[in-house]
């Protein structure tokens, strides 16, 4: 499937959600059946027994889709994975992600995979989320949040996507807070030394029920 895309980030919290609502949104609005696919998701709302994330990616998808085809691995507590699943006795099987990547893409036409965490992030002691990316061959794109830190974690983020052997497609950069006086040096940077498509920005958000993606200036990834 062409447009069916792993979206990890520089780090967790750095805005894998907000970019992926956005792109959800976007095409849509060029005719797109669209999926959200949370695969594995650590951390509950407080109103429901459900992760944010994938919540937010199930309602922004525009196939109707139950909880559990868009979060097939939902552990309520906010930790790592690999832990989480050891504390419920859950193991996290890649053959299970797999399969509901295959079913999603018999409803949808484009896809957004959204990762945990960054990209070795452990499922379990012996397999990283990036070994299912590698084993799907996947189509990645990189959310950095612009942060201090984010440059060293967007180039060996980089290095990582190319040495598996991965399309690394392109990037986005996210503003974590209001205002940075530092931001545009941050990014100026980043263009020198990430070698893959600059897809735009993503301006601060503290709402995602509430986001308008014709504030920002992203562009739609599409294979041709």
């Amino acid at each position: 499937m062409k447009n069916c895309w792993f979206i990890t980030g520089t780090d967790t919290n750095v805005g894998k959600t907000t970019y992926s609502i956005l792109l959800l949104k976007l095409a849509k609005s060029h005719g797109y059946y669209t999926a959200g696919y949370k695969p594995v998701a650590s951390g509950s709302r407080k109103d429901n027994n459900k992760n944010n994330d994938a919540y937010l990616l199930q309602c922004f998808s525009s196939v109707i889709l139950t909880y559990n085809e868009v979060n097939p691995f939902f552990f309520p507590e906010p930790i790592s994975p690999h832990v989480a699943s050891k504390i419920c006795s859950t193991p996290i099987r890649t053959d299970v992600l797999s399969l509901g990547l295959s079913n999603l893409k018999k409803k949808c036409n484009y896809i957004l995979i959204e990762g945990a965490g960054g990209w070795f992030t452990p499922l379990s002691e012996d397999v990283t989320f990036a070994d299912w990316v590698i084993k799907e061959k996947l189509s990645v794109i990189l959310v950095v949040g612009i942060r201090l830190g984010c440059i060293n974690h967007a180039i060996l983020t980089q290095k990582a996507i190319i040495d598996s052997g991965l399309i690394f497609f392109g990037w986005v950069a996210n503003y974590l807070y209001p205002k940075n006086k530092y931001d545009e040096e941050y990014i100026i940077i980043l263009k020198k030394y990430l070698k893959s498509k600059f897809l735009g920005y993503i301006k601060y958000c503290y709402n995602l029920e509430k986001f308008y993606y014709p504030e920002n200036t992203v562009m739609l990834p599409i294979h041709m």
